[in-house]
């Protein structure tokens, strides 16, 4: 009896030692792509999430600013996208950004200097973050023109269009 169970403790050990050996870091980034149906730049109750938009991540060496990463991906039906990535960037600063609008009429980014326009993830096993998904902010492409419910759902919020511009 103690045979065996040294012998299930031993393989036990054994197959751990192999998965470990052979396990390469993969993270795997996530998020949603959105339309700002009311040019605010965060999602409200009439927000549409966005099919088939197209999102990039690039991560960049802290020092020289030389890209060590990037990769692309689009949106499915419900606008949420996975960016699978294989190595540690620990020392590096990694960001999603939108690249393409699946809709033309929702296809502006804000130009304003003080609004995010990536969302950055951290892709180390170093940081207390025992999962290997990411998940990064919603990102959001502007339409041409508020839909006129806007001011309605920045009333619910409490909000006024010249708190927000």
């Amino acid at each position: 009896m103690a045979k065996s169970i040294i012998s299930l403790a031993s393989a036990l050990c054994f197959l751990s030692l192999l998965g470990f050996a052979h396990c390469d870091s993969l993270f795997s980034v996530e998020g949603k792509v959105y339309c700002d149906t009311c040019r605010i730049q965060f999602v409200t109750r009439i927000s549409e999430y966005m099919k088939g938009a197209t999102v990039g991540i690039e991560c960049r060496d802290r020092e020289g600013g030389s890209i060590t990463h990037s990769g692309t991906a689009v949106t499915d039906s419900s606008g949420s996208y996975k960016l699978a990535v294989e190595e540690e960037h620990e020392e590096d600063i990694c960001a999603v950004s939108l690249i393409k609008s699946a809709n033309s009429d929702c296809s502006e980014v804000s130009k304003d200097p003080f609004l995010k326009k990536s969302a950055r993830v951290s892709l180390t096993s170093n940081n207390g973050i025992s999962s290997p998904v990411r998940l990064a902010n919603p990102l959001g492409f502007m339409r041409k023109e508020a839909l006129p419910q806007c001011a309605d759902v920045l009333k619910e919020l409490g909000l006024t269009a010249s708190d927000i511009l």
